[in-house]
C-alpha cells in the first residue's frame, strides 16, 4: 500500500534491526510496531529518538496495544503519533503526512 502511494520502504524484523537500519539508512520516517522479538518497539523508539544521529527521524507507532497507558507510554518514548491496528489506509497516510511535515 505504501509503495503504491510513492513511498519507498525498508523492513526490519525486530527492534535491534530497526535501530541499526535507522542509523545506516536514516529514513524519512519510521513506522514502529511495539510487539517485536529481541527488542520491543518502545525501547527501539526511545533509542532512535534519543540518539543525536537519528533523533530527527519521526516515528509513528502502529500497534495492537490499545490501552491509553500504552499510547501515552509510546509517545513518551519519542513517537509523534500512535495508531491502533488495524489502521485504515487513509488514516495511516494522514499520519505519515503529518509526521513528515513535523
Amino acid at each position: 500500500m505504501l509503495a503504491s502511494h510513492g513511498y519507498e520502504t525498508i523492513f526490519a524484523v525486530n527492534g535491534s534491526e530497526a535501530i541499526s537500519l535507522a542509523k545506516e539508512q536514516h529514513p524519512d520516517l519510521i513506522l514502529m510496531d511495539v510487539l517485536m522479538p529481541e527488542v520491543n518497539g518502545y525501547y527501539a523508539t526511545r533509542k532512535i529518538s534519543k540518539d543525536p544521529a537519528t533523533q530527527d527521524i519521526p516515528i509513528v507507532i502502529a500497534s495492537i496495544k490499545n490501552d491509553e497507558v500504552d499510547i501515552i507510554y509510546g509517545k513518551k518514548q519519542g513517537a509523534i503519533d500512535y495508531l491502533v491496528k488495524p489502521v485504515a489506509d487513509d488514516h495511516l497516510l494522514e499520519s505519515i503526512s503529518r509526521a513528515l511535515d513535523h
